[in-house]
């Protein structure tokens, strides 16, 4: 199957969203499936305000059409909520193409948190994006019910997955240099340097040992000059970022507003079991497996990880499986009619209606490299 995929968040940009989608497409590829990927540097950009390292497609209306025309696709999925995802959702609407989308990111609750924007508006905007999806995928339960109760509709469970290849521990791992000369214990903090990500909850913990933050972000500048004694290593390649975690005693989530989190499913991976806040991203990625510990309290929640045995933490990641990640999300896809209808034979689609999911592909066994 030749599956469509249009995404705001792509390489270069380092964040969870973009290691989700790059290896589904991987993934997929190993399926037998055909990956074609429009993203943002196939068009002018512009730089994200406030998001140094996020750039934005600029009218990508008549580029996107003859992209995705070109890519004849079986299905077509819409990732993110960002100019690409919205001139996509406009041409399969007017060609009456079915589509698949995603709730990746809480972005109603980074509007309220970044600029004061009410909730109500954000969500209200985004059930208008996501009502003619033919499925929005969803990748945990508690996020599922939260978008129920707002109103949403087709709502389809689909959990991410981690690479337990590149995210592993050996137990010399403490003793590289990454991190081996740093005072024991390490908490370590993965990701973004913005508000929304609640990092100086982390910053502001008394915790013996040392402290590493990896990221980059709005807020760096002002955290590095109000914590000296916190070790800043930047933004790293995934495979020097495995090692950190593997070197690291504790990884510490005190964000509140994660859809799932995948750093924590990386450092478990890497046998680090992990702090968080008892909410829907750790409580769906953690839970009750006893490979970390969610408190309201992150400093008695640190203190409950730091007891975990690495063994436990490894075995929870290996639950969050690609291969059947990957399987489940071909299942939410819907076929495109055929043939497709050309720019002048179209029939605007509505609503009501709808096409049944895909429950089994053809594939081809030819492997295919994803475009762009």
């Amino acid at each position: 199957m030749n599956i469509l995929l249009v995404t705001d968040a792509w390489l270069p940009q380092v964040n969870g969203v973009v290691s989700t989608l790059v290896e589904l497409a991987r993934q997929l590829q190993g399926m037998g499936h055909a990956v074609s990927v429009i993203q943002p540097g196939q068009f002018r950009t512009h730089a994200c305000p406030g998001h140094a390292g996020i750039d934005l497609a600029l009218f990508p209306g008549r580029r996107l059409t003859q992209l995705m025309d070109e890519a004849q696709p079986d299905a077509i999925h819409i990732a993110t909520e960002g100019p690409l995802g919205w001139a996509a959702r406009r041409h399969c609407l007017r060609r009456g193409l079915p589509f698949t989308t995603a709730f990746h990111t809480r972005l109603p609750e980074i509007l309220k948190t970044a600029l004061g924007v009410p909730l109500s508006w954000g969500y209200a905007l985004l059930r208008r994006f996501h009502r003619p999806s033919n499925g929005v995928m969803v990748p945990t339960s508690g996020v599922l019910q939260t978008l129920q109760q707002k109103g949403f509709r087709r709502l389809r469970a689909w959990t991410h997955g981690v690479d337990t290849r590149l995210f592993a521990f050996a137990p010399e791992a403490t003793e590289s240099p990454a991190l081996g000369h740093l005072a024991r214990p390490v908490s370590l903090y993965v990701g973004r340097l913005s508000h929304e990500k609640n990092v100086k909850a982390f910053l502001d913990l008394d915790l013996p040992g040392s402290k590493v933050v990896c990221g980059a972000g709005p807020l760096e500048e002002g955290l590095r000059d109000a914590h000296p004694n916190v070790h800043w290593v930047g933004v790293l390649p995934r495979c020097e970022l495995a090692k950190v975690y593997a070197a690291s005693d504790v990884l510490v989530f005190p964000s509140r507003h994660e859809t799932l989190g995948l750093v924590m499913l990386e450092a478990m991976a890497c046998g680090v079991p992990v702090a968080a806040h008892p909410v829907d991203g750790p409580r769906q990625v953690v839970g009750d497996s006893g490979a970390g510990a969610l408190r309201e309290d992150l400093h008695e929640a640190w203190a409950e990880a730091l007891k975990v045995r690495r063994s436990t933490a490894r075995q929870r990641a290996l639950a969050f499986d690609w291969e059947r990640a990957a399987a489940l999300f071909v299942s939410h896809l819907v076929r495109l009619p055929r043939p497709l209808r050309t720019s002048r034979e179209h029939r605007p689609m509505t609503e009501g209606m709808s096409i049944l999911p895909l429950r089994r592909a053809n594939v081809s066994h030819k492997r295919h490299a994803v475009v762009e």
